[in-house]
């Protein structure tokens, strides 16, 4: 049987804390840009939350992709 490597939790709390850091950044700025698109261009309020929704998932795919390359740069084990 092959032995587990013990969890690294230094690199856990890192990878949590950039996680929270990035994400509120990425997100938050996705957000806002739906929110200003829509007011830029007088948009029905109906339209401009679709628009701020769209941005918001692009922000956690993009947030989803660092995350991913960051656990791969700082292995939890």
């Amino acid at each position: 049987m092959a032995e587990t490597k013990k969890i690294n939790w230094v690199h856990v709390s890192t990878l949590v804390a950039v996680a929270i850091l990035v994400g509120t950044e990425m997100v938050g700025a996705s957000w806002a840009a739906g929110w200003a698109l829509g007011g830029l261009l007088q948009l029905d309020p109906l339209v401009s939350r679709v628009i701020e929704a769209g941005f918001g998932l692009c922000g956690f795919g993009l947030l989803y992709y660092f995350m991913r390359t960051a656990i791969r740069h700082e292995p939890i084990r």
